[in-house]
């Protein structure tokens, strides 16, 4: 059996950007991160060490967030790199990256992207 688990509207202040007044200043992204694995014994036997523990997802995502890159598609493949890299077990990761308040020259939320692999 499959199951999904799903780290939803992490926020970090970062400086990526393609603009060099973006990465002097920062600005605030949100990533959402969900990644399939398979369930194995995980539930059967309650055991966290043998499951995909997502305070270290967590921990993964907050490292890459620490590197600036000048593309949140650059961002967004880190984090899936990373998280398959640290958990093989992980058979599928969608990651979006969104920057709030993006520098466009006019009102907007967050502009985003979403990479799987």
């Amino acid at each position: 059996m499959k199951y999904r688990i799903t780290l939803d509207s992490m926020e970090f202040r970062a400086y990526h950007g393609c603009y060099e007044l973006e990465q002097k200043v920062g600005n605030r992204f949100q990533v959402d991160l969900q990644l399939v694995t398979e369930l194995g014994q995980v539930a059967e036997l309650d055991r966290v060490e043998i499951a995909v523990n997502y305070l270290e997802v967590y921990e993964v995502v907050r490292e890459v967030m620490t590197h600036t890159q000048r593309t949140i598609e650059r961002v967004a493949m880190n984090i899936i790199e990373r998280v398959k890299s640290r958990f093989p077990q992980v058979e599928s990761v969608s990651c979006t990256v969104a920057k709030m308040a993006p520098p466009l020259g006019g009102k907007l939320r967050s502009v985003s992207v979403t990479l799987e692999a």
